[in-house]
């Protein structure tokens, strides 16, 4: 069974950072797409950033570049997203995904095209 756990959110004042952590169990592929989506309250879930494992390329929604960078550690079966300059519109409950083939990894983040998914973590910005 394919388990996300994320953790690593809180609460936060504007111009802060954080770092969020998702470990992954169960998915013994090489070539996936891996990425961070948020909800945030009375709106849509997006894709905030994903990243292919074959070759590293990555995606970042315009609100986020420049302020977020997601990355990997295989041998921890983890995947990061540090976040700095934490704006009040970020606040929202963030969740990690996972899914087999690399090549998807933009098409996964856009279209929410994702396998497995966590259960999310809370990340609240204040002003």
């Amino acid at each position: 069974e394919v388990q996300l756990v994320e953790s690593g959110g809180g609460l936060v004042q504007a111009g802060g950072s954080l770092r969020l952590s998702c470990a992954v169990s169960g998915f013994t592929f090489d070539d996936y797409a891996i990425g961070w989506f948020r909800q945030a309250p009375g709106k849509e879930r997006e894709g905030v950033s994903c990243l292919s494992s074959t070759n590293g390329n990555t995606y970042y929604t315009e609100a986020v570049e420049g302020r977020f960078t997601i990355s990997n550690d295989n041998a921890k079966n983890t995947v990061y997203l540090q976040m700095n300059n934490l704006k009040p519109e970020d606040t929202a409950v963030y969740y990690c995904a996972v899914r087999r083939g690399s090549y998807y990894y933009m098409a996964a983040c856009l279209n929410y095209g994702m396998a497995h998914w966590g259960k999310g973590t809370l990340v609240t910005v204040s002003s």
